[in-house]
């Protein structure tokens, strides 16, 4: 069934706002809940070196596969754009290009994964024991990477047709498949970090096909890809091939920028990479969370551009981010309330316990801060503004390394000072660009 032009001009409401974000709320609650799992089933042993090898581990893959975040952040743009100028056959041709790339991609690591494996050990420094322990975290989960690919192709697809609630699908069998895989593999075989990086691989595999069999069944309901020639369109290639170019520089600036904050914690001692990574995991809730937001961004914004709506774009980017500095206040709070009893849940290691309170406060100032820079990526990521994106993290990356150098005397405190800093920059370089983003589109409703 074609796409029709009214179905493509879904009125922007706080209702329709919020169909859109609750389903990504709900299930970015579980995604941070897997490495929540993994610390806190291998922080039932009394060594804090196996909380500090998954989160090593859990840190590589970060920056391995979210360098090619694009197959989740430019299908979500490209798809909702077509979606916004009811194009169908391009809504199609989207999804299947993102598919094909992640396998290659995919493939393609688990063939490089040796070279992928020591670069990523020199730069990250941590003691022996938590070294070896990573390696065989590692050398395990390096086989879910086409699987992980996919993923983001299909979650970025269905986001960006505003179908959250097949996202959350998709995201809830990962997850809770992941969870349970975890604590049977570690608690229930005693396979400690290699049962996480197993449990891990199935839910991948699982997760994407299941998620392939929804796409097909799905796919019925638009007319788009009667030839090749749509999947191979030169100019359409050309877009895509910029777009995913640009966020894969910026995803690499922003994810180098998180790897440099753990490698120098891992340098300050175990204890220190062990007290940053527990942090971490209340920053990730808070950031999955506010994410419902962001994406909901993403959408909107790239239907309003699709449809060439200016003023749809303007209230699109307001009553989203409204809304998410409404849940950024009310994160903080809890994590500021609650932060004591979270780092008890994920470590018995005294040391560690004592630790993560010492710098709870800078985990609880985060999500007010974050909000702002989650925001303003969804709305460029939405309207495919990509190397506005680009050329602001790599200059936000930049001012956090002068920042962590100047802030050195001061320890694990001015390491997360100078994360502060990047957050700040991320903010300002991006919002820069808003006006000449708005002034850009054509209002031709």
């Amino acid at each position: 069934m074609p796409l029709s032009t009214e179905t493509s001009k879904i009125a922007l409401t706080h209702k329709a706002i919020l169909t859109i974000a609750l389903p990504v709320m709900l299930s970015n609650i579980s995604t941070p809940l897997i490495g929540v799992v993994d610390t806190a089933v291998v922080g039932q042993i009394p060594d804090p070196a196996y909380v500090g090898a998954v989160a090593v581990g859990s840190l590589i893959f970060g920056f391995v596969f979210w360098a090619f975040g694009f197959l989740r952040m430019g299908t979500t743009g490209l798809t909702a754009q077509a979606f916004g100028a009811s194009e169908n056959a391009e809504i199609s041709a989207n999804l299947i290009r993102a598919l094909a790339i992640s396998i290659v991609i995919g493939i393609s690591l688990i063939l490089f994964q040796w070279p992928i494996r020591e670069a990523a050990f020199a730069l990250l420094s941590g003691s022996e024991k938590v070294e070896d322990l990573a390696r065989s975290y590692f050398d395990i989960r390096i086989w879910a990477a086409p699987a992980t690919l996919a993923n983001y192709a299909l979650l970025g697809w269905f986001i960006g047709l505003g179908r959250t609630d097949i996202g959350l699908i998709l995201q809830l069998v990962l997850n809770v498949t992941n969870i349970a895989l975890d604590a049977l593999f570690v608690v229930g075989f005693g396979w400690d970090v290699r049962g996480v990086a197993f449990g891990t691989l199935l839910a991948e595999w699982i997760a994407t096909i299941v998620g392939v069999l929804i796409a097909m069944h799905y796919l019925r309901k638009f007319d788009g890809i009667s030839s090749n020639a749509r999947l191979f369109d030169v100019d359409q290639l050309k877009r895509t091939i910029i777009v995913n170019s640009d966020i894969m520089i910026r995803s690499m600036a922003l994810i180098l920028a998180h790897v440099w904050f753990m490698a120098q914690g891992a340098k300050q001692g175990d204890i220190i990479l062990a007290a940053n990574a527990v942090l971490m995991h209340l920053v990730a809730l808070s950031a999955f969370f506010l994410d419902g937001l962001a994406f909901s961004a993403e959408t909107l914004v790239g239907r309003a551009i699709g449809a060439a709506n200016r003023v749809g774009l303007m209230q699109a980017a307001r009553m989203t981010t409204q809304w998410a500095a409404g849940v950024a206040l009310l994160l903080s709070l809890i994590i500021a309330i609650f932060g004591a009893e979270f780092i008890d849940l994920l470590t018995v290691d005294n040391d560690v316990r004592s630790a993560a309170r010492t710098y709870l406060i800078w985990a609880t100032g985060i999500p007010l801060l974050g909000v702002w820079a989650y925001q303003l990526d969804g709305i460029f990521i939405g309207a495919t503004r990509t190397a506005e994106m680009r050329n602001a993290m790599l200059i936000s990356f930049s001012i956090f390394i002068i920042a962590w150098w100047l802030f050195t005397p001061f320890q694990n405190n001015g390491l997360w000072a100078a994360l502060y800093v990047n957050y700040f920059a991320r903010i300002l370089t991006l919002y820069y660009h808003y006006p000449k983003l708005v002034c850009s589109i054509s209002d031709a409703r």
